[in-house]
């Protein structure tokens, strides 16, 4: 039955589906929620179903029933790939399922700016890939790490926690790694892949102290760290890294991130009018006047920086909502509502039309 259900999401274009007792199963296509039928399932319904899911991808269903809590992602032959997160609520197993077709997206379809695509040249250094839960931060990494697996020889070594898009041996060699399943924490996994001869690590997330503080010293060994946060602006971003080591290190992780870092990509995902849900993105490259701002402090000069280097290749988030803006593409309240700065993007609005 799940395999049915399954079928008629991805059919229907829904990005993730929705399994909880006492509610219809719920599918969300373009961001808005919609009903797979009327009837309401019950919770020996949904725990049926789980189970169903458990049988696909071979998994051990203990840690659900022990913890309350289990993430894992598994494939349907022939038809695609889910990230599953499993879980117990009012006595009773739900679960919500996020849909990856199989195949690598396209990146000129998902609308990501070829300028975040050139960023995949670099060969050493860190890139991250920064925006809230949902954004399409995993599908811009694919197409990254695609870029330059079709771009260049090398070793790419990906941790992740689950796994979603299956990566081809192309001119780069691919390992890929699942938290829990093939290694039991992401710095722990980190560390091992220092020792496996990387070119590129594309490390699912970076969660904690130690994970960041891993990740910091890889690109300082000549690595390239594609990574992610779920801050959104590149200032929010390395104020967040920063914050997250102790107060006596934190001027040394200035200094290091002043000389790793390579760029800061934040996108969200926006409300079109025609109906869809599209990317926007801010892109911070690190200039040597960037660099200057980190290892001194001064972060909140960064936005400054941003804005009045567009000719770069940089954007901020709100020029990139007032561009979509201008094109028709969103409309003014979105643009308003996504916004930064909400007064500032009123006034440049108001300035246009005078």
């Amino acid at each position: 039955m799940i395999e049915t259900i399954l079928k008629n999401a991805l059919a229907q274009g829904a990005s993730d589906l929705f399994i909880l007792p006492g509610a219809p199963i719920q599918m969300k296509i373009k961001g808005q929620m919609q009903a797979l039928d009327d009837r309401r399932i019950m919770p020996q319904e949904s725990w049926q179903l789980i189970q169903e899911i458990y049988e696909h991808s071979s998994r051990p269903i203990d840690t659900l029933t022990g913890t309350g809590d289990d993430d894992f992602s598994f494939s349907l032959p022939q038809t695609g790939r889910f990230r599953c997160n499993a879980y117990r609520q009012r006595n009773s197993f739900a679960s919500v399922i996020r849909i990856i077709p199989f195949g690598l997206p396209d990146f000129r379809q998902m609308h990501i700016p070829e300028q975040v695509i050139d960023l995949s040249t670099a060969k050493s250094g860190m890139i991250l890939v920064t925006g809230p839960a949902g954004s399409g931060k995993s599908t811009t990494l694919a197409c990254m790490i695609e870029a330059i697996n079709t771009s260049r020889p090398g070793h790419i070594i990906t941790l992740e926690d689950p796994i979603e898009f299956i990566y081809s041996h192309k001119k780069c060699l691919v390992s890929q790694r699942e938290i829990e399943l093939d290694t039991r924490d992401y710095a722990t996994a980190l560390r091992a892949a220092l020792r496996q001869t990387p070119d590129t690590i594309l490390l699912g997330e970076m969660r904690d102290f130690s994970t960041i503080q891993t990740a910091v010293t890889a690109a300082e060994t000549g690595q390239l760290i594609l990574s992610t946060l779920h801050t959104l602006g590149a200032a929010k971003t390395i104020d967040r890294i920063i914050d997250s080591f102790p107060y006596g290190s934190r001027e040394q992780i200035r200094v290091q991130l002043s000389m790793v870092l390579k760029a800061v990509v934040s996108q969200q995902l926006v409300p079109s009018e025609d109906g869809t849900l599209i990317p926007v993105f801010e892109i911070m490259i690190v200039t040597p006047a960037i660099a200057n701002l980190i290892r001194e402090g001064k972060i909140h000069q960064i936005d400054n920086v941003i804005y009045s280097n567009r000719a770069s290749g940089m954007r901020t988030m709100d020029s990139s909502l007032l561009d979509l803006y201008q094109q028709g593409i969103i409309s003014k309240e979105t643009a308003i509502a996504y916004a930064q700065d909400k007064t500032m993007m009123t006034r440049r609005m108001s300035a246009e039309r005078v």
